[in-house]
């Protein structure tokens, strides 16, 4: 038996980057950024912060297109899947990512321009045919033990 679960809680660094695939499906791609604070030997405040790359694909992908901009805060649930691809140079490159299949919308109020945003709003992959994403909430535990 084997998990692959990722729990991360972090804020956005730049506006979600939405493609339209062939087919209809739509694919949003982010990078959450997660800080941890640490005293050094000489007890220095240290802060470091990790960049996660944060896939989010079809309805999932239509929420985080219409409430995520830059600086959102946005608890994720996923997986890691790493891939590789040749670049039109032909070298292999590598990528880690994590593919969401539950995000929960963090904070307070945002202006009217970002489209409303709303507080502690939790959405699945299940959840996405939801008009409104405040009224879903998966609480269902599919951890197989």
């Amino acid at each position: 038996m084997s998990v692959n679960k990722v729990i991360l809680l972090g804020n956005l660094g730049k506006d979600p980057e939405v493609r339209n695939l062939e087919g209809g499906a739509k694919v949003v791609k982010f990078s959450l950024a997660t800080s941890e604070t640490y005293k050094d030997k000489s007890g220095n405040k240290v802060e470091q912060t990790e960049w996660h790359n944060i896939v989010v694909w079809r309805g999932l992908a239509d929420i985080a297109e219409k409430y995520l901009r830059k600086g959102s805060s946005v608890f994720i649930e996923g997986k890691i899947r790493s891939r590789s691809w040749d670049d039109k140079d032909g070298n292999k490159r590598y990528i880690t990512e994590i593919v969401a299949d539950n995000l929960t919308l963090v904070g307070g109020k945002r202006d009217e321009n970002s489209g409303g945003n709303p507080s502690n709003a939790n959405v699945t992959n299940g959840d996405v045919g939801s008009a409104n994403p405040t009224l879903t909430n998966d609480s269902s535990d599919d951890l197989p033990f």
